[in-house]
């Protein structure tokens, strides 16, 4: 293979493909603005594909996260959601999971109220927006509705006993059984991706079916891991249903999980299609702050990859992303060595206790930013006039113990790309 260096232009450069850098180039695009973006977007598929405002306040879990937001904006005032006002978080939610929905992968609007949502264990959480192929499982539960819950034959992540057995107090009409899937029932381990591709083949539905119906007996409903396909899962959904002729829903499995996969392929399948010129599975080796933009290069298979823009929103995440690193001398932003709100020390990162309800001091590390929400230097001046920043980077938060990654990643992307647009306007379809 040839390789040659290949050069990009775009009038903003998003770095990063998790839930925020999907966002980001989602508001750009319906600016109308030109996006180029690059990230390795494998932690997505870690997502259980709810999507979470504010679940926990500290003090508990919370049934109004918009009511829950106004005493974060008095608790937390650097908390990036205690930064955005009520409408704007709302348009960004509503706007995304209207996009989402567009593209094929129907979400919930967004509401008032917090729904509580099973996870792999049979427990339950708070989340504000769940795709369509879950929200059967709220109405059974509201109204006890006798209830199947199947597993199958070699598949770990996920246990109909234990859900049923977790559940049993607050659902008593849950029942399990484990059955094996079609031409995947030798006893060998299997996965539920594999699982979900193969219910893509209608036949392979059909006899699915064919399993499950004697099982159902007075079965008002059925839960399933979450397998109902990798793309079209709606349509999968919707055939299943009829097929069975009772309401079906789908329960996450562990991570990583096929919502999350959803997500990623649905995102570097259709993003590309919208005009984004998109780099997945890489990372930018280099960044270059420029006095007219900004200026990455990345190499991939076919060879060098340099991308101009007029403005750049950083969404690289913290550790598992890689937009932060912990070493024995503290955390680092690993792209521009942006300044890092952290700990004094190393014996600071962790509470003795690991449950402790106030959370572990690292897990507020992040970059700072000013109310354009670029990311500040050591003297605490922007680093650029045009870089941004949004997402899990940003300081402050505790995404995984406060129930709000979501929330965050998509109302600050919505709002970064609002100021990287006002910024580099006048560069902006010129």
């Amino acid at each position: 293979m040839i390789k040659q260096p290949r050069r990009h232009h775009a009038e903003l450069l998003v770095i990063g493909s998790g839930l925020a850098g999907m966002a980001a180039s989602l508001f750009a695009l319906e600016r109308g603005v030109s996006v180029a973006q690059v990230g390795n977007s494998g932690v997505i598929a870690f997502t259980t594909g709810y999507l979470d405002l504010l679940g926990h306040d500290g003090r508990g879990f919370v049934d109004d996260p918009w009511q829950a937001l106004a005493r974060l904006r008095e608790d937390e005032p650097h908390h990036p959601l205690a930064n955005i006002i009520e409408d704007d978080i709302r348009v960004a939610l509503n706007g995304f999971t209207q996009t989402l929905t567009a593209m094929g992968l129907g979400y919930s609007a967004p509401g008032r109220n917090n729904v509580l949502a099973l996870t792999p264990a049979g427990t339950l959480k708070p989340t504000l927006s769940l795709p369509l192929t879950m929200q059967p499982a709220i109405a059974a539960m509201a109204g006890n509705a006798d209830t199947l819950v199947v597993d199958f034959i070699g598949l770990n992540g996920f246990s109909a006993r234990e859900v049923v057995a977790n559940l049993a107090q607050r659902w008593p009409g849950l029942r399990s059984q484990r059955i094996g899937f079609p031409d995947m029932d030798s006893g060998a381990e299997v996965y539920a991706e594999v699982l979900a591709r193969a219910l893509e083949v209608p036949a392979t539905r059909q006899r699915l079916a064919e399993r499950i119906a004697p099982l159902l007996g007075s079965a008002q409903a059925l839960g399933l891991p979450a397998i109902l396909g990798v793309h079209r899962p709606d349509q999968v959904h919707r055939e299943l249903q009829s097929l069975l002729g009772v309401p079906v829903f789908e329960i996450p499995t562990m991570p990583p999980a096929v919502p999350g996969v959803r997500l990623r392929e649905l995102f570097e399948t259709r993003l590309p299609q919208r005009g984004v010129a998109l780099e997945p599975q890489h990372r930018v080796k280099r960044l270059e702050l420029l006095s007219h933009g900004v200026r990455a290069q990345l190499e991939d298979a076919y060879g060098e990859v340099t991308i101009e823009a007029a403005a750049a929103v950083l969404a690289t995440g913290r550790f598992t992303s890689g937009g932060l690193r912990a070493d024995p001398n503290g955390i680092r932003e690993t792209l521009l060595a942006l300044p890092v709100v952290q700990p004094a020390g190393r014996a600071d990162w962790y509470r003795a206790d690991y449950f402790d309800p106030r959370g572990h001091p690292i897990n507020r590390s992040g970059v700072t930013v000013d109310e354009q929400w670029r990311p500040l230097d050591a003297s605490g001046r922007p680093a650029h006039p045009r870089l941004f920043a949004a997402g899990s980077l940003l300081a402050h938060q505790d995404w995984m113990r406060q129930r709000c990654g979501a929330g965050v990643a998509i109302a600050t992307a919505y709002k970064a790309v609002e100021c990287a647009a006002h910024a580099a306007q006048h560069n902006f379809n010129s």
